[in-house]
């Protein structure tokens, strides 16, 4: 499997051929709707692995040497294939033409579209880590920061934008996103914090800090003459207290999680 885009892959690979799972019965590896793409010599995405991938490959790539064989399977998922799902999974093949890849597009677009969104603050060390962890996951993620010059390159996949004020980007949030706060300065994240906690239709809002950072901002909101008692959907500190490592790259893995579990969670 590749990281690369399915449209940079076709556009390397323009004969191919789309393999789906197009209906599941029983316990199987993956859900319905499951694609990868094969050519001759590359992969695109997987459908489970194992043996029933490997059968996949190799009837999507007579298909391609222009073999006549059918344009579905029916696969029992037991010890004749060396699997013990026990369920079974019906694929499908066609040649990846023009009117399959505008139906890719498409339908890649509407599942972006409906990807949660994340709005990192703050493209630190952290916030590019974090970054860095969610691009191949099912999120939208934004990176903002204010200043000129920052401490890395955004990776491919993100968004990131250049503010003057990032407070008033909470604005711009999808009810149900993620807002994580990570600037270089605590006063902004103060701010930052303070708008995201008005919004009671965002699904997280956590920053970076300690029990010391919290009571400050308690403090802090409690001078602005907000709500206290927001205080209570503010994830702070964030990713857990399981493992006790300030790495960036930690850092960044412990928040991933807490944030998959809670937007992915929420969709299962």
């Amino acid at each position: 499997m590749t990281v690369t885009t399915l449209p940079a892959f076709i556009a390397a690979h323009p004969d191919a051929v789309l393999v789906e799972v197009a209906e599941t019965k029983g316990s199987t590896p993956r859900e319905a709707g499951t694609m990868m793409v094969v050519s001759a010599t590359s992969l695109w995405g997987t459908i489970g692995g194992g043996h029933l991938e490997f059968m996949a490959i190799e009837h999507a790539r007579k298909h391609l040497a222009g073999e006549n064989v059918p344009d579905s399977l029916d696969v029992p998922l037991g010890p004749e294939i060396g699997q013990c799902c026990g369920g079974r999974t019906i694929l499908s093949f066609r040649i990846i033409d023009q009117t399959v890849e505008e139906e890719l597009r498409c339908r890649l677009q509407d599942e972006r579209a409906a990807f949660p969104q994340v709005m990192i603050f703050g493209a630190g060390h952290v916030g590019l880590a974090l970054a860095r962890a969610l691009v191949p996951l099912p999120l939208a993620v934004t990176l903002i920061d204010s200043r000129t010059s920052i401490d890395g390159t955004p990776p491919k996949g993100v968004t990131f934008r250049r503010v003057a004020m990032p407070e008033a980007e909470i604005a711009q949030a999808k009810p149900g996103a993620a807002i994580v706060i990570l600037t270089h300065d605590h006063a902004l994240d103060f701010l930052i914090a303070k708008e995201a906690l008005t919004r009671a239709d965002l699904a997280y809002v956590g920053m970076i800090g300690s029990k010391t950072k919290r009571a400050t901002f308690a403090s802090f909101l409690e001078r602005e003459g907000a709500n206290r008692a927001s205080l209570d959907r503010l994830t702070l500190p964030i990713g857990g207290s399981t493992v006790k490592d300030k790495r960036p790259a930690v850092i960044a893995a412990m928040v991933a999680a807490e944030l998959l579990g809670l937007l992915l969670g929420a969709q299962s």
